[in-house]
C-alpha cells in the first residue's frame, strides 16, 4: 500500500494531480490513463458520497493514481469511511483550529497516534492482505502511507499554521487558495500581496516541518509557477473543466482547417 505521492516526494519530484467531478468509473480511469499521480474525489463540492468514492478510488487506483478524497466535514464517520474504502489521504477542508486537528489526527490515525476504529475493511482487503497479518505493524504501515491533510482556507487555520504544521500525525496542508483569498479579504484577487504573502507562510511551514505542500491551480502555467516556487503537489483544475476545455479547443481547431 504504498503511497505514490511519498515516493515521489521522496526523489524530489513534482505530484500533478486534478479534482474528479464528473463521477463515474471511465472518468477516474482516464484520469490515471493520462499519467496523473493523483486524483481528488470531491465530496465537499461534488455529488460523492461513500459508495461513489469507493468507485472512484477502486477506478484510480487500478491506474497507480493516488485516489485522494476531500471530505465534507470533519466529523468521524466522514473520515473513518473514506479511509475504510481505500482513500490513500484525506485532504480536510474548513479547518479552524489546532483543536479541529486534534480531533482530525485521532479519527485518521492508528494506535498510538490515534484512536482511528480498527474494522477488516476493503482498505485491508478484509484482513486478508499480507501487511494485515501483524497488527502493530499494519498501524505503523497506514498511519504512515495513509495521509491526512489539512486545508488552509480560513483566516483561523492561517494564523496557527505553524503549529498544525508541526503537529504529530499532520502529514501535508492543502492551500485552497479562492477560499483562503475571501478569508482575507481580497476575495479572487489571486495577485494580492497578503494572499501571496499568506501562501508562502504556509508553504514555509510545511517546509521547516517536513510535511507535504499542496495547493490548487487554475492552469498549466500556474502549476509550473507554483511548482517552481517549492510546493510538493498541486491540484490543477478538475476534471470536467479539462473536459470542457479540450472540447472547446477541439472545436476552435477543426473550424480554423475549414
Amino acid at each position: 500500500m504504498k503511497n505514490r505521492l511519498l515516493e515521489l516526494a521522496a526523489q524530489g519530484r513534482p505530484a500533478l494531480g486534478t479534482f474528479y467531478e464528473l463521477g463515474g468509473i471511465a472518468a477516474a480511469e482516464c484520469l490515471g490513463i493520462a499519467g496523473l499521480d493523483f486524483m481528488v474525489v470531491d465530496t465537499e463540492h461534488g455529488p460523492y458520497d461513500v459508495e461513489s468514492a469507493l468507485t472512484a478510488i477502486t477506478a484510480a487506483s487500478r491506474r497507480d493514481c493516488a485516489p485522494l478524497v476531500r471530505v465534507k466535514d470533519v466529523t468521524r464517520p466522514s473520515v473513518l469511511k473514506m479511509l475504510d474504502v481505500g482513500a490513500k489521504g484525506l485532504i480536510v477542508p474548513d479547518v479552524r483550529s489546532v483543536e479541529e486537528v486534534r480531533r482530525l489526527v485521532e479519527y485518521a490515525k492508528y494506535y498510538p497516534l490515534g484512536r482511528r476504529g480498527f474494522a477488516p475493511t476493503l482498505a485491508s482487503g478484509y484482513g486478508f492482505d499480507r501487511e494485515a497479518a501483524d497488527v502493530e505493524s499494519y498501524f505503523a504501515l497506514c498511519n504512515r502511507e495513509t495521509l491526512l491533510i489539512p486545508q488552509c482556507e480560513t483566516a483561523e487555520a492561517l494564523e496557527h499554521i505553524e503549529e498544525i504544521a508541526a503537529m504529530e500525525g499532520v502529514d501535508g496542508i492543502f492551500v485552497g487558495p479562492y477560499d483562503l483569498s475571501v478569508a482575507l479579504g481580497k476575495p479572487a484577487q489571486m495577485d494580492n500581496p497578503e494572499l501571496t504573502a499568506a501562501i508562502a507562510q504556509v508553504l514555509a511551514a510545511c517546509k521547516a516541518n517536513g510535511k507535504l505542500s499542496m495547493i490548487y491551480a487554475g492552469d498549466a502555467a500556474g502549476s509550473a509557477r507554483l511548482f517552481r516556487q517549492g510546493f510538493d503537489c498541486v491540484a490543477c483544475g478538475m476534471d470536467s473543466i479539462l473536459l470542457i476545455q479540450a472540447a472547446k479547443q477541439l472545436k476552435v481547431d477543426v473550424e480554423a482547417l475549414l
